[in-house]
């Protein structure tokens, strides 16, 4: 894409701004180098993993400007919330617990946390209430760091209707806790815009991920996120008009494949001020 057709995309003013997934950059070197790659490329932040190296991390944002938009929480998958082995969740906890430390450190205002995930041993019920309860462990030091957890929908057959997400959110009744809005995992079964509207104030954090139903259905569903920003099934500017309806303002952060190279990351920061601007 030239120059000035970037320029003249991003004439389109909205108070959000670009962020890339630190775990998706596969630039080689350490902390510092994979940091420059991003600044160069245009991103104005980064969503660290937690239990990183927190020195490494706050000396490469220093050195490069970059901010912290979010934090991955780390353990959530191999010890999530909803686990039927107690001691498992308590790792779970703990876990969130390093993360909202790191987040305050790296002066990020949310961490993504997935909060349960529903397979054949554990039910939708189980995981509904084991999830809540830990959650509600987590809410005190949260609010005490004013760090948000922001719990995203992802492919954990969970919370599955934008409906039952708001709900859930809500039960909390608590400002410390919101939603962490993927696009792209969405297109599976539904339609961004939608949830937008229906999470609405709700929503902390966004990530941005393109998605194709064609390439789902002709090579299978995971090879749907396989594709470049722009060539799938999201609709942008049914998506960016919701975020506007909602009065969503912060962070957009990329997670998306191609961020294994310098170009790499220049086409994916090129896509996402197409996409903000849409």
């Amino acid at each position: 894409m030239a120059v000035t057709t970037i320029a003249k995309a991003s004439e389109k003013k909205r108070d959000i701004r670009k962020a890339i997934m630190y775990d998706t950059v596969k630039v080689d070197g350490p902390v510092m180098a994979k940091m420059q790659a991003i600044q160069v490329a245009g991103f104005a932040g980064v969503e660290p993993m937690s239990h990183m190296n927190q020195a490494e991390v706050l000396d490469a944002l220093k050195a490069t400007g970059l901010k912290a938009a979010s934090v991955c929480c780390n353990t959530h998958w191999k010890r999530p919330l909803s686990d039927p082995d107690p001691s498992v969740r308590e790792e779970g906890v703990a876990g969130m617990r390093q993360a909202l430390h790191d987040a305050k450190a790296y002066g990020a205002s949310s961490v993504l946390l997935v909060p349960a995930v529903v397979n054949k041993q554990v039910s939708y019920p189980d995981a509904y209430t084991r999830s809540q309860t830990e959650i509600r462990k987590l809410l005190p030091l949260a609010q005490e760091l004013g760090v948000k957890i922001a719990v995203e929908n992802v492919w954990n057959q969970f919370l599955l209707s934008p409906l039952e997400a708001a709900r859930y959110i809500d039960e909390f009744h608590s400002p410390a806790i919101g939603w962490h809005f993927d696009v792209g995992n969405v297109i599976n079964y539904g339609w961004p815009e939608q949830w937008i509207h229906i999470l609405g104030k709700r929503i902390a954090k966004l990530h941005i991920k393109e998605y194709s139903r064609a390439k789902r259905d002709k090579t299978g569903p995971y090879s749907g996120f396989e594709v470049d920003y722009l060539t799938g099934d999201n609709d942008w500017p049914a998506v960016m008009k919701a975020l506007d309806d909602v009065g969503y303002t912060g962070w957009a952060i990329a997670e998306q494949p191609g961020a294994d190279s310098p170009d790499g990351l220049r086409k994916l920061s090129d896509g996402m001020t197409r996409i903000l601007a849409s």
